[in-house]
């Protein structure tokens, strides 16, 4: 131990063996931990990332201890960062391993209101917005110092269990520019992290103007790409109520009609290989369905018990629910803790699992 309570230098190697040892023992017991990687020296390329570093350099107050939160992120040393509704948790190697929370107040109703009305009628697509491919009025608005979505000082709290006394450490300051480095790879958490619904700045009526005038195919393209580049849940309340269009119907082949009581010949239906159809015709099917509880709280755990009960591969369930597989793989490392979700999502959730548990 060195003078005034401070612990010896230890290397960035002997730091980051000690840290994989710890967070070896941390996954055994259900942490699912998520790493801050970056590719090259440069924190943060995108609108969302590099706005939210350089909206952190603006304050003075900041100035001295950024310098070191940069040089930690850069080395790999932010060793676990999670993103949720107004909290930042993350472990940062240091001479010892240091937990950092920072807690961050809730956008201003009102400040969220105004963005919007500014952005109205000017953001036409999801993968505009999260890709930070936007006018040059909406980016103002948004990444404006005072009255955008990124937080001001004052909304922020900083906590982290090492000894130094100052208001913002260094492993604070490389959490956030470890958060800057995730709103590359997963813009939209910054909206989970101020509590507010990204969706809600879309132009739903130019969005759907947009998709009628491409193909089907088209569409199908987009929004597999927009799920798969960003991991965001694109899954609407009401998808599993809305009516498939009946496909055109082929004649029927001599020898191949359908057994009918009614006497009429009918194409032989081939079972469908989509578990989305699956789950909506059995839904549609007239009878009464056993009740069985929606899990509540709903766990890690419960998704994976769900998903298991069908028999099901990640990338197969989300097929079901209409989201990506990377959404259920995160759900299921969550274990025993409970999943934040936005309602909508979640009224997804209940109604798929009326469609399948209540039917088994």
């Amino acid at each position: 131990m060195s003078y005034y309570g401070w612990a010896p230098y230890v290397t960035v190697a002997e730091r980051r063996a000690k840290a994989r040892k710890h967070l070896e023992k941390m996954k055994k017991k259900g942490l699912a931990v998520q790493p801050v990687e970056l590719s090259g020296r440069k924190i943060a390329a995108s609108f969302w990332g590099k706005g939210w570093c350089e909206h952190m350099e603006s304050f003075g107050d900041y100035d001295n201890r950024l310098p070191r939160g940069r040089s930690y992120v850069r080395n790999g040393s932010v060793c676990h960062l999670d993103i949720a509704n107004g909290r930042i948790d993350a472990i940062v190697s240091g001479s010892e391993l240091y937990n950092v929370q920072i807690t961050i107040t809730p956008l201003n109703n009102n400040k969220w209101a105004a963005v919007r009305r500014a952005c109205s009628g000017k953001i036409a697509s999801l993968i505009d917005l999260l890709r930070g491919k936007l006018d040059q009025g909406v980016m103002e608005v948004v990444s404006d110092r005072k009255e955008g979505l990124f937080p001001l000082p004052g909304e922020m709290q900083f906590d982290c269990d090492c000894p130094d006394w100052a208001g913002m450490c260094k492993h604070v300051a490389a959490v956030l520019y470890g958060v800057g480095a995730r709103l590359d790879h997963a813009p939209e958490m910054l909206f989970v992290l101020r509590g507010v619904n990204h969706e809600e700045l879309v132009d739903v009526s130019a969005a759907l103007a947009d998709t009628t005038r491409k193909g089907s195919s088209r569409r199908r393209i987009a929004a597999t790409g927009i799920a798969d580049v960003f991991g965001i849940d694109l899954a609407e309340a009401d998808n599993l109520d809305v009516e498939c269009p009946p496909t055109p119907s082929r004649k029927s082949r001599p020898g191949k009609t359908s057994r009918s009581t009614t006497g009429r010949s009918e194409p032989s239906a081939s079972p469908t290989k989509n578990p989305v159809k699956k789950a909506i015709q059995k839904g549609m099917d007239n009878e009464p369905l056993p009740k069985v509880p929606f899990p509540d709280p709903l766990t890690g755990n419960a998704i994976f018990d769900w998903r298991s009960s069908l028999g099901e591969s990640q990338a197969q369930f989300a097929l079901r629910l209409k989201i990506t597989a990377s959404r259920i793989s995160q759900w299921e490392k969550k274990k025993e803790r409970a999943i934040g979700m936005q309602s909508r999502t979640l009224a997804t959730l209940q109604k798929a699992w009326n469609l399948t548990v209540c039917g088994h």
